[in-house]
């Protein structure tokens, strides 16, 4: 991304350091998703001016849950006339559960609150967010948008562009939703290729920061088998077992075939050096990196017997 030599670009910065992305999706199993196609403020929800006593009830309600509240916009224009959405959307290894509604007035959205409280239903298409929240990091709204152009373009019923996801420095970030499913390091191009990919139910390593029902040690074991044994469908492991150890933790991770039936996966953590992490923050910051650094087959491939 050019641009003036004194302007700090946090996404250039990551990169030029090598940022590892495994292990950074934040942890979610709910969200909800409020459009609103307006601009948006710095903190998102908090500033979007709704009725005080209601935004405290959707507050405290998404608090209970422990969902994170996005708003959310179609990339471009969107039409007066169309109501606007909100979705409750819940993350289930079984089935994962949405509910939908629409608002017009501030009351409308007491439906999220009874929603928060109730499983939903299957059988949607998953939700895929962009991060392009300019007024939180300039690098979310200038990388985030031509990717959000792009895969609406060929997914327009799927994508949304969103408020902040976190991990600015990773932008273009990705969500796939409720699938739990955090990208980053995108472009128009790779994006593309990367949700064609999930959309097919194969998770490549990539572009992966981690899938939100695992803490950052089991996302990055999962990220380190699929480096090493390909693309893989999203339940495809399961972490089974962890263990601390002096120097890091030891990961069991169960797949199933052609991927090896158990795996343990040594993933180490370390404090970086302070950086600038964000376009917005001046100020340098570490943080907890990890990292796989071994990776052992416990048990390879079970044989499928035909039946008898």
């Amino acid at each position: 991304m050019a641009g003036d030599p004194a302007r700090f670009f946090c996404a250039e910065a990551a990169r030029e350091r090598g940022d590892g992305l495994a292990g950074t999706a934040p942890h979610g199993r709910v969200w909800v998703l409020i459009e609103h196609p307006g601009g948006w403020p710095p903190n998102g929800f908090e500033g979007l001016g709704l009725e005080p006593a209601l935004a405290a009830r959707v507050f405290a309600a998404a608090q209970t849950r422990r969902a994170r509240i996005l708003l959310v916009r179609r990339p471009g224009r969107r039409r007066a006339t169309e109501p606007r959405r909100w979705a409750v959307l819940h993350h289930d290894r079984g089935a994962h559960r949405q509910t939908w509604g629409t608002w017009e007035a501030d009351a409308d959205l007491d439906g999220v609150v009874n929603a928060l409280h109730s499983p939903g239903t299957t059988g949607h298409p998953p939700v895929v967010l962009v991060c392009a929240h300019g007024l939180h990091d300039v690098c979310c709204a200038v990388r985030g948008r031509p990717v959000a152009a792009a895969l609406a373009a060929r997914h327009p019923r799927l994508v949304w562009e969103c408020t902040h996801v976190g991990g600015d420095r990773f932008a273009a970030n990705v969500a796939v939703l409720p699938d739990g499913v955090y990208y980053g390091n995108l472009d128009a191009a790779s994006a593309g290729t990367t949700l064609a990919e999930h959309l097919a139910d194969r998770v490549a390593a990539t572009h992966l920061r981690g899938y939100t029902d695992l803490p950052p040690p089991a996302q990055v074991a999962v990220a380190a088998l699929l480096a090493r044994h390909g693309p893989a469908a999203r339940h495809a492991y399961e972490v089974v077992g962890t263990e601390r150890a002096d120097d890091g933790w030891r990961v069991r991770v169960a797949g199933t075939p052609p991927h090896p039936a158990l795996s343990e996966v040594e993933v180490r953590a370390h404090r970086t050096a302070p950086h600038r992490l964000t376009c917005r923050g001046a100020a340098p910051s570490t943080y907890l990196a990890h990292e796989a650094v071994a990776v052992r087959t416990l048990r390879g491939p079970e044989t499928m017997l035909p039946p008898q």
